[in-house]
């Protein structure tokens, strides 16, 4: 008896093997394709109902025979087909395979044909049951153990005469049972890959689809923030200067502008908001075009800076401020009058090389709406530097995280005190740059450089 069993399990374990080929293959096309997209048809369904019937007359013909009768692994297809496409494909694998059966006669084809009908229609109804999904691994094999539970129920209780049906029933039902189970398993682990797959597609082409949308935006918003900077840099004679700005990420929060005032003045700022990314680029531009409206309205320094700060404050919801320097250059008089609103100390270079440092005036703007600043007056002489810069420039790090420091800058500034703005400007870049040695940027690097005469 025992022997007979693993022979059987032997054949049947073959069967199931070139099923499951045959299937792996059968999902890879276009009707498979669309039944698992939850796209059905006439056409995918008459597919699933022929393609697993004949794997149900398949099974049917290779299996072997124990009393007269055919065991086989015939109940796979419809089951296959009833849990891929629903009860209208599973019912018709089912009676295809079950007409085949009923051709070969018997004295146990009519219960094993009515097995065969019930798996494709059962399991088409637990498919619609699950919402039209495939069910799950667990779900998918318990079905299988139970249906052939069954189909062997129905074999004791049709099939005549009886001893002839208990004797093949206790032959087949263990092997029958075990790898019926085993093949839905295999078949639902290939569907689920492929549900997987499919899953994983889908959220890599969202992926892809959402980071392109973004580097659009971020592109955009580049281009936005860049055309709040001044395209040209004024031509005022007696003086040359140079102004860049490099964001840590694709946007900012950086900013400098340069504001033609009557009399020939100008307004000179720099400013360095709390935050970098975009929500820095938007608060931004809020400060540049306030800064700009309030200078060109009343063309004083204090004046321009507390207004800039009370309009900003109200705006600044998310906590978020500015630290700035503004200055109004007189160019006939060499006259500045500034006001540092927290930001870094501009450094006031003399052509003797001394060093002079204009310390905060004021507070931030934005963080309070009832901030005071004091105005203050330097004189700019024939050969002085006037440096303005952003925190990125001090602390970019090396990768042993030292910061290039105020005293290098201050060093840099005396030793090119005698070259024209945009050289001094580069050979401070380049010493950043060189300082970092590959480290990354953290923050963004912005630089103004104002010198007298030529």
């Amino acid at each position: 008896m025992t022997s007979e069993i693993l022979s059987t399990s032997l054949v049947l374990f073959q069967m199931m093997c070139v099923v499951v080929v045959f299937a792996y293959l059968v999902t890879r096309t276009r009707f498979c394709a669309e039944v698992l997209e939850g796209a059905f048809s006439w056409k995918n369904q008459l597919f699933l109902a022929v393609v697993f019937g004949i794997l149900s007359i398949y099974g049917t013909v290779s299996g072997v025979s124990v009393l007269g009768a055919p065991v086989n692994i015939r109940d796979l297809g419809p089951m296959v087909a009833g849990f891929l496409g629903g009860p209208i494909a599973g019912l018709a694998a089912g009676l295809i395979g079950a007409g085949y059966r009923m051709s070969l006669s018997g004295f146990s084809a009519v219960p094993c044909s009515i097995a065969t009908i019930l798996a494709g229609l059962v399991s088409g109804l637990i498919f619609l049951a699950n919402k039209r999904q495939f069910p799950t691994i667990p779900v998918a094999v318990s079905f299988a153990v139970i249906m052939e539970g069954t189909h062997m129920a129905l074999v004791l209780l049709i099939a005549r005469p009886f001893s002839e049906a208990l004797d093949l029933v206790s032959q087949v039902a263990i092997p029958m049972i075990a790898i019926n189970a085993a093949g839905m398993f295999i078949f639902a682990f290939i569907i689920k890959n492929l549900l997987l797959e499919k899953k994983t597609r889908e959220e890599r082409d969202h992926f892809q689809g959402e980071l392109e949308r973004k580097n659009a935006e971020l592109q955009i918003a580049r281009e936005i923030q860049a055309s709040f900077l001044p395209e040209h840099i004024p031509d005022l004679p007696g003086y040359s200067i140079a102004a860049e700005s490099f964001p840590a990420r694709e946007v900012g929060g950086d900013f400098y502008d340069l504001i033609s005032l009557p009399d020939r003045r100008v307004a000179v700022l720099i400013a360095d908001v709390s935050d970098k990314g975009v929500p820095a680029a938007l608060f931004m531009a809020l400060s540049s075009m306030v800064m700009r409206a309030t200078a060109i309205w009343h063309h004083q320094a204090a004046g321009t800076v507390r207004d800039a700060n009370t309009m900003i404050a109200a705006e600044s919801k998310s906590g978020m401020f500015v630290t700035l320097f503004f200055a109004i250059l007189d160019p006939d008089r060499g006259q500045l009058s500034y006001v540092n609103a927290g930001h870094n100390p501009p450094i006031l270079m003399r052509r003797d090389g001394t060093c002079e440092i204009l310390p905060a005036t004021g507070i931030a703007l934005g963080a309070d709406p009832d901030g005071t600043y004091e105005e203050k007056t330097v004189m700019l002489e024939r050969g002085s530097i006037l440096l303005l810069y952003t925190d990125g420039v001090t602390e970019a790090e090396d990768v042993g995280h030292r910061q290039f420091g105020v005293d290098r800058l201050i060093s840099l500034v005396k030793e090119s005190r005698e070259f024209p703005a945009d050289r001094i400007l580069s050979g401070i870049r380049e010493a950043v740059t060189a300082h970092a040695a590959g480290a990354p940027q953290f923050d963004d690097i912005t630089l103004l450089v104002m010198r007298v005469g030529s």
